[in-house]
């Protein structure tokens, strides 16, 4: 089984940074792809960044390229996402997801989800 805790999240200005961790336990040489997931009251759950394990390789949302960046420590099975220039419309509960497969940017072809932390950037 694999287990995923996220952290990090909190109450920001806009214009500030947070930096999120997602850091993977269990069976994680099953995994190949990472993703950082949100979901705004009333809203679906959106893609933001995916990386994979073994390469490195980068995929991200429109909405926050250029002021997010996702990067990972195999060493210690931890994903960050980097988050500079909040804007009020990222508030939202960040998610982080794993799978065996590849790139995806649908939530349900994610097989491992942790418990979200909650990220606000008031105005």
């Amino acid at each position: 089984q694999v287990q995923l805790v996220e952290s990090g999240g909190g109450l920001v200005q806009a214009g500030g940074s947070l930096r999120l961790s997602c850091a993977a336990s269990g069976r994680t040489s099953s995994l190949n792809t990472e993703g950082w997931f949100r979901q705004a009251p009333g809203k679906e759950r959106e893609f933001v960044a995916s990386i994979t394990w073994s390469a490195g390789i980068t995929y991200y949302a429109d909405s926050v390229k250029g002021r997010f960046t996702i990067s990972r420590d195999n060493a210690k099975n931890t994903v960050y996402l980097q988050m500079n220039s909040l804007k009020p419309e990222d508030t939202a509960v960040y998610y982080c997801a794993a799978r065996p497969g590849g790139y995806n940017t649908v939530a349900g072809q994610y097989d491992y989800w942790g418990q979200g932390t909650q990220v606000t950037v008031s105005s």
